[in-house]
């Protein structure tokens, strides 16, 4: 009898099992595309104000750039790329936005660190890369190099690398999901460029 309570049992924690599984797979999932409107957001920028991307939108092509994680390789080659190409973005009508999981100390270090000066946004508990479709995972830390010395960086998500452009009309332009760091910026040229032709 024991026996046959135990098997019960089990069959149907095995059944809610199943049907937990069922749920998360019906649960809708962001998948945005060219020509969808961008969500609204608004998260704090790294002077830790708010910043909504609806003061942004028809004055500019907006790129929004999600990244792992400040100070860390690809990341910095990344936003280097931007800030060595930010003159010609900027010729183009292109403002850049960074978003990663970091807190805004994080980003004002490395704004310092790399003499970035396009705005860092803190998406800490990562509300803005679900609105956005972008796969993340919750914590993450990475020992990096501040003025020379070791330092620890603690962030509330590690977002992956995914690079959206939004169009004057608040609309997407186009959505990368295998950006490649150190080309992102390049990308974002030849982009605008052809935009310009059409």
């Amino acid at each position: 009898m024991r026996a046959l309570r135990l098997g019960s049992a089990a069959v149907l924690c095995m059944g809610l099992l199943a049907l937990g599984g069922l749920r998360a797979a019906d649960e809708p999932k962001t998948e945005l595309k060219a020509g969808d409107k961008a969500p609204e957001f608004t998260v704090k920028d790294d002077t830790d104000k708010d910043w909504n991307l609806s003061d942004h939108v028809g004055k500019s092509i907006i790129v929004i750039y999600f990244y792992p994680g400040d100070l860390t390789g690809g990341c910095t080659k990344q936003a280097c790329a931007f800030r060595d190409d930010s003159k010609k973005l900027a010729d183009k009508g292109v403002e850049v936005i960074g978003v990663s999981g970091d807190s805004v100390k994080n980003h004002q270090l490395f704004k310092k660190e790399h003499k970035l000066e396009f705005t860092l946004l803190a998406d800490e508990d990562g509300k803005v890369a679900k609105a956005f479709g972008v796969p993340f995972k919750v914590g993450g830390e990475s020992k990096v190099k501040v003025g020379g010395d070791e330092v620890t960086l603690k962030r509330g998500a590690t977002i992956n690398r995914w690079t959206f452009v939004i169009g004057k009309d608040g609309k997407i332009i186009d959505v990368n999901s295998k950006v490649v760091a150190d080309q992102d910026s390049k990308k974002i040229l030849e982009l605008v460029e052809k935009l310009d032709k059409k």
